[in-house]
């Protein structure tokens, strides 16, 4: 009856007092790790990750150099995209 009763804690015990030291480190990568598998995820199901500043002006020049929008239109979205950069 003594061993059911003391065994377990004298276990619990001595794997704090082994391993104990190492938990904060191992619970931190794995956090880091579902972070990552999660950051992974949205970047998979957003389609990849946002375009550039440039990229956008580029699209922005081609939409200009095609007629489908003016200077001016141009001009006020590079504003737009430069301030949020």
């Amino acid at each position: 009856m003594l061993f059911v009763l003391i065994l377990p804690y004298l276990g619990v015990l001595v794997y704090l007092i082994v391993r104990g030291g190492k938990m904060p480190e191992r619970a931190i990568q794995h956090a880091q790790a579902q972070q990552e598998a999660l950051r992974g995820y949205v970047r998979e199901a957003a389609g990849g990750p946002p375009p550039s500043t440039a990229d956008q002006l580029a699209k922005l020049a081609d939409l200009r150099d095609r007629g489908v929008i003016n200077a001016a239109e141009f001009d006020r979205e590079k504003a737009k995209l430069l301030s949020s950069a």
